[in-house]
């Protein structure tokens, strides 16, 4: 039996990108385990995995106890359980976790994969904390087997800066999408129709929506002034997510005379049925991996603005979408118009992004990941 432990900072990441490739590898008969921090008090982990091991570290990858008591948990797991495989996905967990095992490696029983969501550091990151993250990355690569990649701008890098070797490289398409879930068809018009009811609003009010967590590096702010800068009360926004700005943002909305236009919807669990509800998704983040929302938004057929950035590009390349430039809110603001005056342009869009996101699909990078392993 195949033994296979995945390890990741939270658990949160598990639920939400890993859980299918647990189910797969467990139905050929492989033991997958999981590692994070609050993996035994999440329900669909203890469900998913065979053994769920707790770890405690902070989310700061900067942060020195990092390396005091993880890597010695790390260590007695893996010498107890004789893992095969050990795949490592977000920064913290991937650096402590290979440099926990980076003498483990030498027996040439176990082999260390690291999932590369967005490298730290990135083209117009500040170049102190790019030069920080570039020495860690190029450090750990010594202790990898295998890196893999989800966009195009972090495998040059990785090229580039010679992290790995060469054949030690993959590319994959992200980390998989839902075709059957995100789609069309399996939203019915009814749901859509409680959206609006829900944001007192009817069909002919074009909607914008922006999925993301009210963190600085998503620019929030941005898109609320484009809103104000429009000019056009009919005109809608949800913002669907938490976080600590939030608070700061609905503020803004008042400031900038459009709270009756901004709806704030905090956590959702209906993500399909707004992306279907909406005349397109935002995303104008300054540093991105392969988002997810984006994803979905193009399988659904919704069309996208986004920034102008790593793995953004890679989705809305070829007319899949709008690209602006970070931070430009007079760009966006003509962005959101181009989606509204021009409904024959907005349509070919949509149709485009549906046609361009069969490579996404969740199938195919599990059938990725099983040629890997």
């Amino acid at each position: 039996m195949k033994k296979l432990l995945i390890v990741t900072t939270i658990s949160e990441t598990l639920t939400s990108f890993l859980l299918p490739f647990a189910h797969h590898f467990k139905d050929r008969g492989w033991r997958v385990d999981a590692m994070s921090q609050g993996v035994s008090q999440s329900p669909e982990c203890l469900a998913a995995f065979d053994q769920v091991w707790e770890i405690k570290w902070s989310r700061n990858p900067l942060d020195p106890r990092n390396l005091i008591i993880a890597p010695s948990v790390i260590q007695q797991v893996v010498k107890q359980e004789e893992y095969d495989l050990v795949h490592v996905h977000t920064p913290v967990a991937a650096f402590v976790t290979r440099y926990a095992l980076r003498n483990f490696r030498k027996s040439g029983k176990l082999r260390v994969i690291y999932t590369a969501h967005g490298f730290h550091f990135y083209p117009g990151g500040n170049p102190f904390k790019n030069q920080i993250f570039l020495t860690l990355e190029k450090i750990a690569g010594n202790w990898t087997d295998d890196l893999v990649v989800i966009n195009r701008t972090d495998e040059s890098a990785a090229k580039h800066y010679q992290i790995i070797a060469p054949n030690s490289l993959h590319y994959m398409p992200g980390i998989g999408v839902d075709l059957q879930y995100y789609s069309q068809d399996s939203i019915s018009s009814e749901a859509v129709d409680r959206v609006y009811q829900e944001l007192a609003i009817t069909s002919e009010n074009p909607l914008f929506l922006v999925i993301a967590e009210f963190i600085p590096r998503k620019h929030h702010q941005d898109v609320l002034q484009a809103l104000a800068k429009l000019g056009r009360s009919h005109v809608h926004l949800a913002l669907a997510g938490d976080g600590s700005l939030l608070p700061q943002m609905q503020s803004l909305a008042v400031e900038l005379g459009i709270k009756n236009q901004v709806h704030f919807l905090g956590y959702r669990q209906d993500i399909p049925t707004l992306i279907k509800a909406a005349t397109a998704t935002i995303l104008v983040s300054e540093q991105e991996g392969l988002p997810r929302s984006i994803m979905e938004s193009l399988a659904i057929g919704t069309p996208v603005i986004g920034s102008d950035i790593r793995g953004i590009k890679d989705l809305l390349k070829e007319g899949c979408g709008i690209l602006v430039k970070v931070g430009d809110v007079e760009d966006l603001t003509k962005a959101i118009a181009r989606i509204i005056d021009r409904p024959s342009e907005t349509k070919a869009m949509s149709e485009k992004g549906i046609n361009c996101i069969s490579k996404y699909d969740l199938q195919q990078i599990i059938h990725l990941h099983e040629k890997l392993y």
